[in-house]
């Protein structure tokens, strides 16, 4: 049986990448798609304010990135805040990137802002701290593709570091079987980061978008990061049981 997935897509593409990359909801699809569990998705955009109608059941819910900041006072980040409160009072199973990663952490009593290190973008680097059933195949070390200039500087009580580094020490944390989140990108593929870079290459400064450009020489583990999702959504979805 698939896995049924509620993606809450909190951002729209700029407009000259939309025709080929559509939407970050259809990045996720495409990123899971490739992964040896079978899943099935409805995207929403809340940014739009569209949202799953009552009584509509999913086995999980993922909440993307966004240009927009997790921090904000936009009435649809404080919609979305509110509603994601609801679904993991009632137990619901939880992801997020990005900006998802962040305003889950506000959501749960956790801290999220401004990084004082700047922008990260391109390829980065983390170290495994933590490891649980659904990280199969366990790897040391962590490649990501980025794109973030705010980050989880307070963990949520209970969470768990799984991936950090001096960069960014709260990389990636999960709250039981519950909560799973991630600060990278695992749906971005190359051509998209670059894109993102060269968009905002000016407002970044030469030494770090040449850095960054250069960084992309280097394969990233999305993939891995997405069966590892999956895995986990499976293993709460099924009484911790790993799925296949």
């Amino acid at each position: 049986m698939s896995l049924r997935i509620c993606i809450l897509e909190t951002d729209v593409l700029r407009p000259e990448l939309t025709a080929q990359y559509q939407g970050y909801g259809r990045m996720f699809e495409q990123l899971f798609s490739r992964q040896p569990v079978a899943a099935e998705f409805q995207v929403y955009n809340v940014m739009n304010g569209d949202y799953p109608p009552d009584g509509e059941k999913f086995d999980a819910y993922l909440v993307t990135g966004s240009k927009a900041d997790s921090f904000g006072t936009d009435p649809w980040i404080q919609t979305l805040k509110a509603y994601l409160l609801k679904l993991y009072e009632r137990g619901e199973k939880l992801l997020g990137v990005c900006f998802g990663h962040q305003v889950l952490a506000l959501v749960l009593g956790g801290k999220a802002e401004r990084a004082d290190r700047g922008w990260g973008v391109g390829i980065h680097r983390y170290s495994l701290a933590a490891h649980a059933p659904w990280m199969d195949p366990e790897v040391s070390e962590l490649t990501l593709l980025i794109s973030h200039q705010d980050q989880v500087t307070e963990l949520p009580e209970g969470a768990t570091v799984i991936a950090s580094s001096d960069f960014c020490p709260n990389a990636a944390y999960h709250i039981r079987d519950q909560v799973l989140c991630f600060q990278g990108h695992p749906e971005f593929v190359h051509d998209y980061s670059r894109a993102l870079l060269d968009a905002r290459q000016e407002y970044l400064g030469d030494e770090v978008y040449q850095r960054a450009v250069a960084s992309l020489s280097t394969e990233h583990q999305g993939d891995l990061v997405g069966k590892w999702m999956l895995k986990f959504i499976g293993h709460s979805a099924k009484g911790n049981e790993s799925a296949a």
